[in-house]
């Protein structure tokens, strides 16, 4: 790990010829196309002779991701032409300006991806993180001429061709008989058109993302579904889908993760995935606005064995703690749940979620590892007092509204040293390496504490209540 700017061009082609020549996979952040172009091309450079040629770098590379600040044609004809054994190409920029025609990926570059015909998993996305910008020059030719060279290909993203129509993406999807997994993103001029015939063709897929293909509606999804195998469908910001598309997708039956943020879905509709919800795994319906607390219910009531374990409410403006109540009745497994923005959603939901109980047999209290809560209307100083000890045993990520007391989050912190709590409204996600939780581990009694502390009326914690007396002095 090394900051990759403060090498100069030419220092750095020199220090990766150093590098082991068993090196197999390589994933740098934050680097120059042309600083790519440079480590890879066959010259060394000012301090050699134009007839020098320096022995291949990184010859057994075959996974390589790249995060660059433009993709280029010289720089994916380089990676191509040089990196012979490579299976696994992943590139995305973050243009900071539009690019020129120089700086840019064309037609002509893609003619030049899989130069050896080993390529398995090809990415390439231009991220709008900084501008909203588009691989302005690469049409529908483009995909053609790339997918002559990508019938092995397994799994292919796309992100930003805006030029690319209905064509270009049904010749990738003709072309590429093993494809498993499609992402298409920012897809334009994507239409329904593009899987009318999909059933025609002998992939199967199992892995799907359509995120801002706006143009998409519900007709798309009932042919989508043709391949019963789908495992991961992402339909996020797809505005035109609605409950015609949570029809077809309750055919799904080993559907492990849907996420629908943004879509025209209502209550009703949601019920029509009963047929999935118990081999769901993650569900995501942000920014549902028709959703109301009747959602819960749809989806929930009267399942058993569920196996949910991210569940993501935010921005629903009419989900109040009456739904969270009926979450909680339904014992619901889940590890993550998100209710960023949601005005309604109050203390009386975080005390609903500290006294739920899922397994009666082997754990009994709240099992959620992550809560997002972030500026939900409702939360008060009470909500803080079940965020303590002995409440909420697994809890290691906290989200709240930046309002809070300061003194009330480093209070909480002391309590629960090991978990961490944001309020700058930053997106909350659990480090896979983080196995800490095996030392914060306690048993419990079988009692439900909340009925209990409710009964005894004597609970509270010395250290909030300072805060909150010192609060009301202010």
């Amino acid at each position: 790990m090394f900051d990759v700017p403060l090498f100069l061009r030419h220092k750095f082609a020199q220090v990766w010829a150093l590098a082991s020549e068993k090196l197999t996979s390589l994933e740098i952040a934050c680097v120059s196309s042309v600083m790519v172009t440079e480590l890879l091309s066959p010259s060394l450079g000012h301090h050699r002779s134009p007839n020098h040629v320096r022995p291949p770098i990184l010859p057994g590379i075959q996974k390589l991701c790249l995060s660059v600040d433009y993709i280029t044609d010289t720089m994916v004809s380089t990676i191509s032409n040089v990196l012979m054994s490579l299976t696994h190409l992943d590139l995305r920029d973050a243009p900071l300006i539009e690019p020129t025609s120089a700086y840019d990926l064309t037609n002509s570059g893609l003619q030049q991806i899989n130069q050896h015909g080993k390529l398995k998993h090809l990415s390439l996305v231009r991220s709008q993180e900084f501008l909203i910008t588009y691989f302005r020059r690469v049409n529908d030719l483009g995909m053609l001429l790339m997918a002559d060279k990508c019938a092995n290909m397994e799994s292919i993203c796309l992100g930003g061709f805006c030029r690319v129509t209905d064509t270009g993406f049904k010749t990738i999807l003709h072309s590429c008989s093993s494809l498993y997994k499609l992402r298409v993103s920012y897809g334009t001029h994507l239409t329904d058109l593009v899987f009318h015939d999909i059933s025609a063709t002998a992939l199967s897929l199992t892995h799907v993302s359509l995120r801002w293909c706006n143009l998409l509606t519900n007709h798309a999804i009932k042919n989508l579904v043709s391949n019963t195998r789908l495992k991961i469908l992402d339909l996020r910001d797809c505005k035109h889908l609605g409950d015609g598309a949570l029809r077809s997708i309750s055919t799904l039956l080993e559907l492990k993760i849907l996420l629908l943020d943004g879509s025209d879905i209502s209550d009703f509709g949601l019920s029509y995935l009963r047929g999935v919800i118990n081999s769901l795994v993650s569900l995501s319906v942000r920014g549902c606005k028709r959703l109301t607390d009747k959602c819960i219910s749809a989806l929930f009531e009267g399942s058993s064995k569920l196996e949910l374990q991210q569940l993501d409410l935010s921005n629903l403006p009419n989900l109040s703690d009456n739904g969270v109540l009926t979450l909680a009745k339904c014992r619901v497994p889940i590890s993550e749940l998100r209710m960023r923005q949601c005005p309604l959603i109050g203390d009386a939901s975080v005390m609903a979620l500290a006294s739920m109980q899922v397994d009666e047999d082997r754990w009994h209290g709240c099992r959620l590892r992550l809560l997002d809560l972030y500026n939900c209307g409702g939360i008060t100083q009470l909500s803080f007092w079940w965020l303590k000890k002995p409440y909420f045993p697994r809890l290691r990520w906290l989200g709240v509204t930046g309002s809070v007391s300061r003194d009330t989050v480093d209070a909480l912190a002391r309590n629960r040293p090991f978990l961490h709590v944001a309020w700058h409204a930053e997106e909350l996600g659990s480090n896979q390496w983080d196995n800490s939780h095996g030392l914060y581990m306690h048993d419990y009694d079988e009692v439900d504490e909340l009925e209990q502390l409710l009964e005894e009326g004597d609970y509270m914690d010395e250290e909030m209540m300072d805060v909150d007396n010192d609060a009301e002095l202010l």
